[in-house]
């Protein structure tokens, strides 16, 4: 019994590790795209960076947390960034913006 529990524990680890990996290959090919002269790479970005998000709410679950954890914590974030008048806010409304949007999810 003891033995697949181990087993367990090693394939949690060696997915979280394989996940971490995962995130900073897509991190870095962000940033490859982003310093491109490309007009036509928003399908590309788009992809990526929907990657990124896919990629952290999966090792969210790996290391014990719900993907609803992660959710609340993330509205949490954005109404204390509205709160604190974060930059991006002040300079665009994206914080409102992303919060009126992910209320929209819920109902």
């Amino acid at each position: 019994m003891d033995d697949i529990k181990d087993m367990d524990i090693i394939k949690n680890i060696r997915t979280v590790e394989w996940l971490k990996s995962e995130l900073l290959s897509s991190l870095a090919y962000l940033y490859e795209i982003l310093i491109m002269d490309e007009d036509d790479n928003k399908k590309e970005i788009s992809e990526v960076i929907s990657n990124i998000i896919l990629l952290s709410l999966l090792m969210g679950k790996r290391v014990g947390l719900s993907y609803e954890d992660v959710f609340n914590n993330l509205q949490n974030r954005i109404k204390l960034n509205i709160q604190k008048e974060h930059n991006i806010e002040k300079w665009y409304g994206d914080l409102s913006e992303l919060l009126k949007f992910m209320e929209l999810l819920v109902e």
